[in-house]
C-alpha cells in the first residue's frame, strides 16, 4: 500500500485550499478552494488542475468558505464526476454560496467586456451560475462521527472544527490503519453559536492551517467595541459600514448585537444586512439546531431569537441596497465581502469612504492585496471600481472576532495530542505566520514539521 499527499493550493498562501491524497492509486481531493486576493493569486484559478479532474475519485470538503469550495464548479466543469462529501450544514451553505459566486463571475465578465477592460475577447467567467447549480447535484451529506468508505480502502470521519457552521476536521483512515487529520480551518473555543473544536489525541499525519500562526488575537471584548461604535454613530449621525463574511461573521455580529440590545447597552438604530448570501446563510443557521453550543440552545429554549435583533432589515434585492445610498445616519450596513474584494460593501465604500462622518468597522482578517487591507493599513487613497477615493472615514477594527485560532490557541489544541504525529504539514498561511508556527511546534513539541510549496508531494 502506498499513500502520498500533494499540495495544489493554500501552500504558503492563505487561499485556494486543494490537497490531493493518493491512496494506493485512488485520488481523493480534500477541499477545492478559490484563490482570492492579489491579481497574481487570482490568475492561478485559470490554470488547469495538475491531474485530470476525471481521474479524481472523491472530493472531501472541510467547510463552506470560498477559499475551500469556490473552485468546485470549475473542477466539475473540467470533468470531475464523482461525489463531493460534506457535512449537512456545509452542503446547505454550498447551495447558497456557489450559485452566488457563479453570478459574480458572470457579472465581472460582463463588466469587463462593457468597458473594454480585458485582454481577452470576450472576457469569460471562471464558471457560471448554471455551472454552480450543476455542482450541487454531486454533493453528498455525511454526518459527524460516522464512518464513510472512501476509494483506496480509506475511511472518512468528520468531527466539529468550531470554525463556522458545518466546519469539520476530516479524519481519513488509510487501509493500513494509519490516518491523516485534515484540519480545514481550526476554530476557537468559546465562540458563540457553534460547538468548540473537537479535542484530538493522535493522528499519524496532520495538516494544519496557520492563518494566525505568528500572532495572538488581542484581548478585546467584542461587546464593548460594538457598544462604542453604535453609541458614536448615534451621537454623530454616522453611517457604519461593516465588511463582513456572509457565513459565520455576520451571524456572530447579529448574536452580539442582540445581546447588547438585551442588556440595553446600545441605542436602537437601523441595521441592514445587505448581502443575499448572508440572508440565506442566516436562515440556515437558525435551523441548524444540532450544530449549536449549549449557550445557543439555552437562548432558544427561553424563547429568544439571538440571530434576529431589533431594527434589523435583510436586504433581499438590489433596489433595497441602492436605496441605502440616500439613507441618512445613524444606521449600520453589514455587507460582504469581508475583505472588500467584491460584493455590495464595495459600492457602499465607493459612496461613503471619503465622508469623515462614516465609520468603517473591520471584523476579520484582511489578506494582502485586498481593498480591505489597503484601507486598514492606512492608505490615504484607494482604488474602488477604477475610481480614486480618498479615505476620510474613521477606520475601526474588532480584533477578537476571528473564526481562526491564533498561535496560542493552535498550540493549546496541538498540546492535546498524546503522541507526536509522524509528520505535520503547515498550510493556509502567509510565510511569516507559517515560519513562526513551525518554529514553536518544533521547539516546544519536538515534532517533525514541513511547510509545503505549491505542487510539492510527500509520501505518507
Amino acid at each position: 500500500m502506498a499513500q502520498s499527499i500533494s499540495f495544489h493550493g493554500a501552500a504558503q498562501t492563505v487561499t485556494g485550499s486543494k490537497h490531493l491524497l493518493n491512496l494506493d492509486g485512488k485520488l481523493v481531493l480534500v477541499d477545492c478552494g478559490l484563490f482570492q486576493g492579489s491579481r497574481e493569486l487570482r490568475a492561478l484559478n485559470w490554470l488547469p488542475f495538475p491531474v485530470a479532474p476525471s481521474d479524481v475519485d472523491a472530493v472531501v470538503l472541510t467547510h463552506a468558505h470560498m477559499d475551500h469550495i469556490g473552485w468546485l464548479p470549475r473542477f466539475i466543469q473540467e470533468g470531475y464526476r464523482g461525489p463531493v462529501y460534506a457535512t449537512a450544514a456545509t452542503a446547505g451553505l454550498c447551495r447558497i454560496s456557489l450559485p452566488d459566486s457563479g453570478r459574480l463571475q458572470e457579472e465581472e465578465a460582463r463588466h469587463l467586456n462593457k468597458h473594454g477592460l480585458t485582454r481577452h475577447n470576450p472576457a469569460l467567467p471562471l464558471y457560471t451560475e448554471q455551472d454552480a447549480y450543476a455542482t450541487l447535484k454531486q454533493l453528498e451529506k455525511v454526518r459527524y462521527d460516522t464512518n464513510l468508505a472512501l476509494p483506496g480502502g480509506a475511511t472518512l470521519r468528520y468531527s466539529p472544527a468550531g470554525h463556522i457552521l458545518g466546519s469539520a476536521f476530516a479524519e481519513i483512515y488509510f487501509a493500513n490503519g494509519e490516518r491523516i487529520l485534515m484540519s480545514g480551518d481550526l476554530g476557537r473555543k468559546g465562540s458563540p453559536i457553534i460547538k468548540d473544536p473537537t479535542p484530538v489525541d493522535y493522528a499519524e499525519y496532520l495538516v494544519i492551517e496557520s492563518t494566525y500562526g505568528d500572532r495572538f488575537h488581542e484581548v478585546q471584548d467584542p461587546l464593548s467595541k460594538l457598544e462604542e461604535v453604535f453609541k458614536r454613530a448615534f451621537e454623530q449621525g454616522s453611517a457604519v459600514l461593516i465588511p463582513s463574511f456572509a457565513i459565520g461573521r455576520t451571524q456572530e455580529l447579529l448574536y452580539f448585537i442582540h445581546e447588547l440590545q438585551d442588556q440595553n447597552r446600545i441605542p436602537r438604530i437601523p441595521i441592514y444586512i445587505d448581502s443575499p448570501m448572508a440572508v440565506g446563510a442566516t436562515e440556515l443557521y437558525r435551523a441548524a439546531y444540532e450544530e449549536f453550543d449549549d449557550e445557543m440552545q439555552a437562548e432558544l429554549k427561553i424563547g429568544h431569537a439571538p440571530l434576529q435583533p431589533e431594527q434589523v432589515t435583510f436586504c433581499r434585492d438590489r433596489e433595497m441596497s441602492k436605496a441605502l445610498n440616500s439613507q441618512r445616519g445613524p444606521f449600520v450596513v453589514i455587507a460582504g465581502s469581508g475583505m472588500c474584494n467584491g460584493g455590495r460593501i464595495v459600492h457602499h465604500l465607493l459612496r461613503r469612504l471619503d465622508d469623515p462622518s462614516t465609520i468603517v468597522l473591520f471584523t476579520g482578517y484582511q489578506a494582502m492585496g485586498t481593498l480591505g487591507r489597503d484601507i486598514l493599513d492606512g492608505q490615504e487613497e484607494v482604488e474602488i471600481m477604477r475610481n480614486k477615493v480618498r479615505v476620510r472615514a474613521s477606520v475601526e477594527r474588532m480584533t477578537n472576532l476571528s473564526a481562526h485560532a491564533d498561535q496560542g490557541e493552535m498550540m493549546e489544541w496541538l498540546g492535546g495530542f498524546k503522541r507526536a504525529p509522524k509528520q505535520t504539514f503547515i498550510v493556509h498561511g502567509e510565510p511569516p505566520a507559517q515560519a513562526a508556527l513551525r518554529e514553536r511546534i518544533e521547539r516546544e513539541l519536538g515534532w517533525n514539521v514541513a511547510v509545503p510549496t505549491h505542487g510539492e508531494t510527500f509520501s505518507l
